[in-house]
């Protein structure tokens, strides 16, 4: 399996579905499905019974996985979409692989 570009907390453009165009970060991402849950994004209606944290019950508003094939990072320095590069970096004599953006080559924390 390949490495993904999307990790935990990462603001991302949505590119298609029907929040295409919307931006948000990422809540939490699902490896094995390939998809991730983004906040404000795919939101689904759910039905949920009575319980300690919800005592009414009803039906709850909550975000759905989206697939990572749809979702690009920002670029942090122009907050438009961008492709992900990974380089090696020797900060400190310590070699780490870093992410950047192939629009304005800054890197993404």
């Amino acid at each position: 399996m390949s490495k993904l570009h999307i990790k935990k907390g990462d603001t991302v453009y949505v590119n298609a579905g029907e929040d295409k165009g919307k931006t948000g970060r990422v809540l939490k991402v699902l490896v094995s499905e390939g998809r991730a849950i983004v906040e404000g994004i795919n939101m689904v209606s759910k039905s949920t019974k009575p319980s300690a944290k919800n005592p009414q019950g009803g039906i709850v508003k909550q975000e759905a996985s989206i697939h990572i094939s749809n979702l690009n990072p920002v670029d942090p320095k122009t907050g438009k979409a961008t492709r992900i590069g990974r380089k090696v970096s020797s900060l400190d004599g310590k070699r780490t692989v870093v992410r950047y953006s192939k629009k304005s080559g800054e890197e993404i924390k």
